[in-house]
């Protein structure tokens, strides 16, 4: 089993800066993406950022320029680095991770071209004055 862990979310002035955390632990085979999505209420959740493993960063329009993703290979960290925040960036902001646990899971993903994803359970990000 794998576990997503969240943190750095909170409360920030508009032009501010966080920077989030997403911790991977557990037994995993492959690593193929990590990346940020968010849920701002009365909406769907959206993409944010992503990272694959060999290191391809993919942004949404509307962070393009303010955030960063980023990740550490060794520890299975992710992060996001977040600044110029403005209050339409409030939202919960959860890590999500492509990957494979184990060779059975890469083998079928080789036969069917569908893997799993695993997702934390998110952390606030309140952008408010």
């Amino acid at each position: 089993q794998v576990q997503l862990v969240e943190s750095g979310g909170g409360l920030v002035q508009p032009g501010g800066s966080l920077r989030l955390s997403c911790a991977a632990s557990g037994s995993i085979f492959s690593i193929y993406a990590m990346g940020w999505y968010r849920q701002a209420p009365g909406k769907q959740r959206e993409l944010v950022a992503s990272i694959t493993s060999g290191g391809s960063t993919n942004y949404a329009d509307s962070v393009k320029g303010r955030f960063t993703i980023s990740r550490d290979t060794a520890e299975n960290t992710l992060y996001l680095q977040m600044n110029s925040l403005a209050p339409e960036d409030t939202a919960v902001y959860y890590c999500n991770l492509d990957a494979d646990l184990s060779p059975i899971a890469t083998l079928k993903r080789t036969r069917t071209g569908y893997g799993m994803d695993y997702w934390g359970k998110g952390t606030l990000v309140t952008v408010s004055s």
